[in-house]
């Protein structure tokens, strides 16, 4: 019998659309929507420690439950410090996910003093590769901010967004990583969609992610904890002959299953950079869309996923990344969200 002690559940709330950045990677379109008012997010975060309250009560579990904060960029929402307030106030772990620019001194204080769990910072690579790809002088000014969160003794993660236009230069971000005085270096694959569809024919074959996964994962790279939310990576210390775990998702891909997005209008997602919408938090009742909606079901039945993915005996702990599988099944015209995941080098099946 499995006993469960504490189970993770996160909401991923983009605040906003607007950034001083235009990164060619970017997974939003540039499109900007109405922002949730102040009001409107605080009547969000109820309905979130209400669902989870809801589910503590009625399997007698508890959770641990976190939201992670981000834009666009966080940092231009002026009452940025009000709603961490409110999250924090209700029990939830707070991450904020940036690009670290707009982060001084001041900011930095008042996130330790809100007991801040941790802040992603991106940078993809040494000063000419970052700049190629998120812009002129956004190097410095990024690195001067994560400064500032060292100072407060803030848990800093730096994260690369791996494609063709930094494979190349992973070394070349764990001696940067050490050189900052940070131990947690994290990657995400590129996810061909927003801005970033026009970046496809940069995105990693299978081979290649298959390589640089092994090269990152095989060697201790002089102690810094490997960060990384890649269901795939997960699964790189199972053998290929690992027994079938079932038709019950137990872990990997977090979309619909431990996790949801919610963006600046108050649309629903199973994902940040998954664009389905599955209602929206200003009218429909999350708790509600959490046990009814056709999309969450559907990334919980593996009986729907195709190819490899609906398949392969790691199915419960993986499913594959849902955004690539997606934006890859979209650039072919085909747009289905159970599609096998295109850059997946390793074969339970």
């Amino acid at each position: 019998m499995l006993t469960v002690n504490s189970l993770d559940f996160f909401v991923q709330w983009h605040l906003t659309e607007r950034c001083n950045l235009r990164c060619r990677h970017c997974y939003q379109d540039g499109m900007f929507s109405q922002e949730m008012s102040l009001f409107e997010i605080r009547q969000g975060i109820g309905e979130v420690w209400a669902m989870i309250q809801a589910w503590s009560e009625a399997y007698e579990i508890s959770f641990s439950p976190s939201f992670n904060v981000t834009g666009g960029e966080p940092f231009l929402r002026a009452d940025l410090f009000k709603i961490l307030e409110d999250m924090g106030r209700k029990g939830f772990d707070l991450y904020l996910l940036s690009n670290g620019i707009l982060i001084n001194r001041d900011k930095a204080v008042r996130l330790a003093d809100l007991g801040i769990k941790g802040v992603q910072i991106s940078l993809e690579g040494p000063e000419e590769i970052h700049e190629s790809i998120r812009g002129k002088g956004s190097f410095s000014a990024s690195l001067k901010g994560i400064a500032h969160l060292i100072s407060e003794g803030i848990t800093v993660t730096l994260n690369m967004t791996l494609s063709e236009l930094n494979a190349g230069n992973i070394s070349e971000m764990v001696e940067l990583t050490k050189s900052l005085g940070l131990n947690r270096l994290g990657f995400s694959r590129l996810v061909p969609s927003g801005k970033g569809a026009g970046l496809l024919p940069y995105t990693l074959s299978r081979e290649k992610v298959g390589d640089l996964y092994r090269q990152i994962f095989s060697n201790p790279l002089d102690g810094l904890e490997i960060i990384t939310g890649d269901p795939i990576a997960s699964q790189m210390d199972w053998v290929a002959d690992a027994e079938n775990l079932g038709d019950v998702p137990l872990g990997g891909c977090a979309a619909g299953v431990s996790g949801l997005t919610i963006l600046p209008d108050g649309t629903i997602t199973p994902c940040r950079r998954l664009p389905v919408s599955v209602g929206n938090i200003r009218k429909d009742s999350l708790r509600e869309l959490w046990v009814t909606s056709p999309i969450l079901e559907s990334l919980r039945d593996r009986s729907q996923y195709q190819g490899k993915c609906g398949s392969c005996k790691r199915w419960a702990a993986c499913r594959g990344c849902r955004a690539i599988a997606y934006a890859y099944s979209q650039a072919k015209g085909e747009g289905h969200l159970l599609a096998e995941d295109p850059q997946c080098f390793l074969d339970f099946i």
